[in-house]
């Protein structure tokens, strides 16, 4: 199959593929007039690659599942250099997961402190709100210049 082909069925791009094959993770084979061609153990190749990236893995953690179907083996995963990249993404994981545990008991405790020093006592009334013009205006109309009240305030 053709490269527009192969990018359609792996739902991906011809410029993805394109990269792909710079890194080496997609082989380079053409026909005679120079066009790429592909077959079926290609389109796997990429569905294991984009199904990791799906996961978070980088493309180049990809490298040793391509090499290990390449190998001929029926899944990427069934070789070492796959499970050993396994361990360590999820090692990664399960350090974000604790970092974002931390971070979440932390934001809890500062809600809670939040709330705790804005919360007025139940048995008490909210004071109602203010608005410092609204008390000017007022007074001016009692017949004291707006003037008097910016000099009570400094």
């Amino acid at each position: 199959m053709r490269i527009g082909e192969l990018a359609e069925r792996a739902g991906t791009t011809t410029r993805a593929l394109r990269y792909y094959e710079s890194r080496g993770l997609l082989p380079a084979r053409r026909t005679l007039n120079g066009h790429r061609t592909y077959d079926e153990s290609d389109l796997r190749l990429l569905r294991q690659i984009r199904a990791l990236q799906d996961f978070g893995f980088e493309l180049e953690e990809t490298r040793p599942f391509v090499e290990c179907l390449r190998a001929g083996h029926p899944s990427g995963d069934a070789c070492a250099g796959s499970l050993a990249v396994y361990r360590r993404k999820l090692a990664e994981l399960d350090a974000l997961i604790a970092q974002l545990g931390s971070v979440r008991v932390e934001v809890a405790a500062q809600l809670a402190k939040a709330e705790h020093a804005h919360a007025a006592p139940a048995d008490v009334a909210a004071p109602e709100p203010r608005c410092e013009l609204t008390d000017a205006l007022a007074r001016h109309d009692r017949g004291r210049p707006a003037a008097a009240d910016r000099e009570d305030r400094s």
